[in-house]
């Protein structure tokens, strides 16, 4: 099959695509990812106790004493800055799937790959900061208590800024670029493999129908977020800049994983891993058929089929 004579990429449509379906996914299942932050921040002490047992009594425990918006803790900033991040990885995808396919039409599962992770590299520069953000919004309810209501996000920001300059707010971002990098790599490919296997659009775009994308998205979204959880346990350890008390403090990616090891065996790499898959299955999920819905299209009346 040789490649289309029609090849051009407008870049435009797809990075309102991707912002339109970032902030859709992100609210829907905003306050299991805040679950999943605080489980994977969680510490064993020296006795065996922890402060929450499981994903359902961390639920119900942040419901109990921060309620209904305190379950939304740091969603503004991650709501304001996923839109950029979403933007970047799937419009970046779609970009680079597009000049690494083969004058015959083809594209490998290595160039999907290397796509993939082209991406997630390119989403690390507005990642690190949200994620640095949302996660001590996050977790200031477990590390902090009541305090935790006197805390911002642009507070936060303007500290660290003030203190370690603009290098301050990419604390982690070795670990980011691991977890996001590792899981674009794993992610595009298998969407682009399952939405590949669907029923079509009638519209002549050769597009799976909405639903198939859904179903697409939620599970190469699954199997991508439990392949990468150690990767994301390291990053949200070393982005907590508040410990509780008794807890231990890591000094790179290396010494988080050493130490987590030592003191709670390799399971620990697996924490909120359950959470972490059923927020992002959703998310991708949401994500991919609103992405594929083409609105950045419908916007700026370009007609896809053609």
């Amino acid at each position: 099959m040789a490649k289309p004579e029609n090849n051009q990429f407008s870049i435009l449509p797809k990075i309102i695509n991707g912002g339109i379906a970032g902030i859709i996914g992100v609210s829907c299942v905003f306050p299991l990812d805040l679950v999943k932050t605080r489980l994977q921040n969680q510490q064993i002490g020296p006795n065996g106790e922890r402060m929450y047992k499981s994903m359902f009594d961390c639920f119900k425990k942040t419901y109990h004493a921060e309620g209904y918006f305190g379950m939304y803790r740091g969603s503004a900033v991650n709501i304001l800055l996923i839109t950029p991040e979403k933007a970047i990885k799937l419009a970046a995808n779609d970009f680079f799937r597009h000049y690494l396919t083969t004058k015959s039409g083809d594209l490998p599962i290595t160039r999907q790959m290397l796509s993939g992770g082209l991406a997630g590299l390119c989403q690390i520069v507005v990642t690190t900061p949200m994620e640095l953000l949302k996660i001590q919004m996050q977790d200031a309810g477990r590390t902090q208590g009541k305090n935790s209501s006197k805390i911002s996000a642009s507070s936060i920001a303007l500290s660290l800024f003030r203190e370690k300059g603009l290098a301050g707010l990419y604390k982690g971002t070795g670990a980011t670029m691991l977890r996001d990098v590792s899981f674009s790599v794993v992610y595009f490919p298998m969407f682009a493999i399952l939405n590949n296997m669907g029923p079509r659009k009638t519209d002549g775009s050769g597009e799976a129908v909405f639903w198939w994308s859904f179903l697409s998205g939620c599970s190469a979204g699954a199997f991508a977020a439990l392949f990468v959880n150690p990767f994301d346990v390291i990053k949200t350890r070393l982005q907590a800049l508040k410990k509780a008390e008794g807890e231990l403090v890591f000094n790179g990616v290396a010494d988080c994983i050493k130490k987590t090891l030592k003191n709670e065996g390799p399971t620990a790499f697996y924490k909120g891993g359950l959470c972490r898959m059923i927020v992002i299955a959703p998310l991708f999920g949401i994500a991919q058929m609103v992405y594929f819905l083409g609105l950045g299209e419908k916007i700026l009346g370009i007609d896809k089929s053609k």
